[in-house]
């Protein structure tokens, strides 16, 4: 099952006020594993950014001046998330915030059925238990001491690890981890991953071991 892990980073927090997306990051999932592919870009929010908000992200207003506006990636954006279902933290804040966007250009909405909101899936897992984002890599020991500051990538990458251990752990996911790592690893050096050969050996093989083993002093396993 594909989905897509996303945040946002913005000037506030109402839209309705005249706040802007100034960064939005996706990751990919495959069955609940990251396979390497990303989506990220700044924004130009077309107006200043606040110092409250400046304090949570560190994205000025001067960094953000060159960047795109979010008409010129809407493409892109809804290219890379098609109709997968939408991982996100307080998905409530992402989403009235890129529906706004959407609203300005004349796009569809985001819709509910498509959302996973993690903030309900861990509070309804740990009722009463602090939720947010640095809670929970605590709670599951991931470390996120980079996280001085919010940012979008950042957010999603931590986002992922969470995830997996609400929808079971990564014990649970190890075996399509690890497949799902030595497959983009192959791929990114340009090679396609072997299928993996028969597990029972040939008689030529049985008997070219048996003579191997004849040639040993006192093999331990035949003890």
């Amino acid at each position: 099952m594909r989905e897509i892990v996303l945040d946002t980073e913005t000037t506030g927090l109402e839209p309705a006020a005249g706040h802007r997306i100034v960064e939005v990051a996706c990751l990919e999932l495959l069955n609940h594993i990251p396979t390497g592919r990303e989506y990220q870009t700044y924004l130009n929010p077309e107006r200043d950014v606040p110092a409250d908000a400046l304090a949570v992200h560190g994205l000025t207003a001067e960094f953000l001046s060159d960047k795109p506006c979010f008409a010129d990636i809407a493409d892109a954006l809804l290219q890379f998330i098609a109709d997968a279902p939408l991982v996100i933290h307080n998905a409530e804040f992402d989403v009235r915030f890129l529906n706004a966007e959407f609203q300005r250009l004349g796009r569809p909405p985001l819709t509910g059925t498509r959302i996973v909101d993690t903030l309900q899936i861990a509070r309804q897992k740990f009722p009463g238990a602090p939720a947010s984002l640095d809670a929970l890599c605590r709670r599951f020991a991931i470390d996120n001491s980079t996280r001085t500051k919010h940012g979008a990538l950042l957010d999603t990458e931590l986002l992922a690890d969470v995830y997996l251990e609400l929808m079971g752990g990564r014990q649970a996911g190890l075996e399509l981890m690890t497949a799902a790592r030595a497959t983009a690893a192959l791929a990114a050096g340009g090679r396609t991953p072997r299928a993996p050969r028969a597990h029972a050996p040939t008689e030529p093989e049985l008997a070219a071991h048996a003579a191997l083993v004849a040639t040993l002093k006192d093999p331990i396993w035949s003890a």
